[in-house]
């Protein structure tokens, strides 16, 4: 059989966080190899990046959905059983998941909050080019299908699978379950993804590394880009070297590799076009 053909789309999480995000997108875009980014609706800086966003419209743009770790779209409320005392998601994703799971207020709240932040995402006026879940929360099963079936109603037609090749083995029952129902809801994914196991490290060597070794078929390569600035953009970032990333996505040496690779590049919709289900 032959082998699947390169594919490459890469991506800045967190657009919309902080304007040091939002700078650094559009630098690393216009620049340099970023073809995708993937915006936070309802975080401080939201506007301004959708502003940069339809200035440069061969950016493509995804809604990052945050469930945990956030601020929400929806007033409190709506979804009192969501936060915690200071009217953001809390950090705790297991008793979360647990409760989303078990609790049916829970998830009508849950449903409510998905289905404000792709109103806003369409309120926007960009193209949704993919969606994906802050801290990869669509691997709850819970959280996965209220996706589905409320993006459905948004025009979605492509997610993000969170498989890194070299992925622990009790990973892969959860993915494959991903898989399965992508595949199912006729929802294109890539392949695999590199960033996971360099998180907020993802400088120029690491990515010099991973294109080296680069498998066949659709890849994602995922970061977070920022400008430098004096404090750490949250406290769980502390340790991200935003920096060294944008300074990654500008390196004349990595846009070489990628060139050498002969791979297609762009958002999902560029890359995964034709193979959207029927």
């Amino acid at each position: 059989m032959a082998a699947k053909p390169r594919a490459l789309i890469v991506t800045a999480d967190d657009f919309g966080l902080h304007p040091r995000v939002n700078a650094a997108v559009e630098q690393a875009h216009v620049s340099g190899v970023l073809t995708a980014a993937s915006l936070m609706v309802g975080a401080p800086a939201s506007s301004d990046a959708i502003a940069r966003a339809r200035a440069m419209p061969n950016l493509r743009v995804g809604l990052h959905l945050v469930l945990a770790d956030g601020d929400p779209v929806m007033p409190r409320a709506g979804i009192a059983s969501l936060l915690d005392e200071h009217g953001r998601f809390g950090s705790n994703m297991v008793r979360d998941g647990i409760r989303f799971f078990f609790l049916p207020h829970v998830r009508k709240q849950l449903a409510r909050e998905i289905r404000a932040q792709f109103g806003v995402f369409a309120d926007s006026g960009l193209t949704l080019d993919h969606v994906n879940t802050h801290k990869h929360f669509h691997l709850h099963p819970t959280v996965l299908d209220l996706i589905l079936e409320i993006g459905r109603e948004f025009g979605m037609k492509a997610m993000r699978l969170p498989f890194e090749v070299n992925a622990p083995l009790w990973m892969q029952p959860w993915i494959a379950r991903v898989r399965g129902r992508l595949d199912a809801a006729g929802i294109v994914h890539n392949d695999y993804l590199v960033g996971l196991a360099d998180s907020g490290q993802m400088d120029e060597r690491a990515w010099l590394a991973a294109l080296a070794v680069l498998p066949d078929g659709v890849g994602e390569i995922y970061c977070h880009p920022a400008v430098a600035g004096e404090s750490a953009l949250t406290l769980g970032m502390r340790a991200y070297r935003h920096a060294d990333e944008l300074k990654a996505l500008l390196s004349t040496d990595v846009a070489l590799a990628i060139r050498r690779l002969g791979a297609k590049t762009g958002g999902f919709a560029d890359v995964l076009s034709g193979l959207q289900a029927n």
